[in-house]
């Protein structure tokens, strides 16, 4: 029997999970990889600035303070997985313009706002962070954002703890949805469009 051999989206997403090995974050582990013609560009895992106390070392303020994922970002002492993976591409004069993103998660707000200046046109990630924010603002730069399928994605306790996290924000991330889609006249425009057809 011949073996199955991986598409490229496989491939890149599973060296995500190499990556994300080498995070110092207590709440999860995420690794993202820049990607252009099949070539990888840069690569990033969510820590710590560089020379700085890891997290295991120094703690995690929000975990102390039970703040929920997605939440009060700006007193997490990490940068988030795609934020190296921009960062080092620039420290190295690297061009990441039309480059596909590979992370094991979907970006959030923050990262999502990076990723439209990069110039990143597709994003292929795994687990959920549902943040409808982040998802309509990539949708109105037309950044394509592709959740790999269920038989492709990471180990099964990381699956289900992504899986309780969805149940427990899903009707927080409703009604945020709802509130922000009254506020983007794009999508209100798309959506009388579509009632249209």
């Amino acid at each position: 029997m011949k073996e199955k051999r991986p598409s490229w989206d496989e491939y890149f997403t599973q060296i995500t999970h190499l990556v994300a090995t080498r995070s110092t974050c207590l709440r999860r582990k995420v690794g993202a990889l820049l990607v252009k013609e099949k070539r990888i560009l840069s690569t990033g895992y969510n820590g710590a600035p560089r020379n700085l106390p890891h997290c295991r070392e120094a703690g995690c303020l929000r975990g102390k303070l039970n703040i929920p994922s997605g939440e009060r970002q700006e007193i997490c002492r990490g940068l988030h997985a795609e934020q190296n993976a921009i960062i080092q591409a620039a420290l190295y004069g690297i061009s990441i313009k039309n480059s596909i993103l590979y992370c094991t998660h979907q970006p959030c707000i923050t990262c999502s706002k990076m990723i439209i200046n990069a110039g990143i046109k597709r994003i292929i990630f795994q687990g959920e962070y549902p943040d409808p924010l982040a998802r309509q603002m990539l949708e109105e730069a037309e950044v394509e954002l592709i959740k790999m399928g269920e038989e492709n994605a990471g180990r099964g306790s990381e699956r289900e703890y992504w899986r309780k996290e969805e149940r427990k924000k899903k009707r927080y991330w409703n009604r945020l949805d709802k509130k922000a889609k009254k506020f983007s006249p794009k999508l209100r425009k798309r959506e009388k469009q579509k009632e249209k057809k």
